[in-house]
């Protein structure tokens, strides 16, 4: 299974977008995906439900920072160096989608949003495009991380659509 097709799988066990973006990559870096859930809960619904900064997006920035973080304070080459590979999987989502604002996103989807977290029912999941923001993050992440070459946006479309079908006969994980 790639860690697009993971994260997917998290998502619609129910958890939010950055847990299972991040998730999916529980195990590599010497967290376990508790714990990765855990430090990812606050930053799901755009951070915290403000719907800012889609969670995928700061699923990608929590694991380019597992990947490239371990450096001396005062190292500005590790820095610089870490930020670019969060600024190059950034601009990569905002080109896939337009922009990076969980708001957006949603807006151009036609969905509603609040701060509340919405009950997790196969009518929410065929609503939302947020299992497509979570598969594409996961790829670029893994992609430019060199985690899983073969990763692309595209493998992601069947993984949302086996998700979708599934929920809709409400068969899923979480359903």
């Amino acid at each position: 299974m790639t860690h697009a097709e993971r994260a997917v799988s998290l998502f619609t066990r129910g958890y939010n977008c950055a847990q299972s973006t991040a998730a999916a990559f529980a195990g590599e870096f010497g967290l376990s995906e508790a714990e990765i859930l855990r430090n990812m809960s606050g930053f799901g619904g755009g951070i915290g439900g403000l719907r800012g900064t889609c969670g995928a997006v700061s699923g990608m920035a929590f694991i380019a920072g597992l990947a490239l973080g371990e450096y001396e304070p005062h190292d500005n080459e590790s820095k610089t160096r870490l930020y670019a590979a969060v600024q190059q999987a950034h601009d990569e989502f905002i080109a896939e989608f337009g922009t990076d604002s969980c708001r957006e996103l949603l807006d151009r989807a036609g969905c509603g949003y609040s701060a509340v977290p919405s009950e997790r029912t196969p009518e929410y999941y065929a609503s939302r495009p947020c299992a497509r923001f979570i598969g594409t993050g996961a790829a670029i992440i893994a992609r430019r991380l060199g985690l899983e070459r073969e990763e692309s946006a595209e493998v992601t479309k069947p993984a949302v659509e086996t998700a979708a079908k599934a929920l809709t006969r409400g068969d899923a994980p979480g359903a």
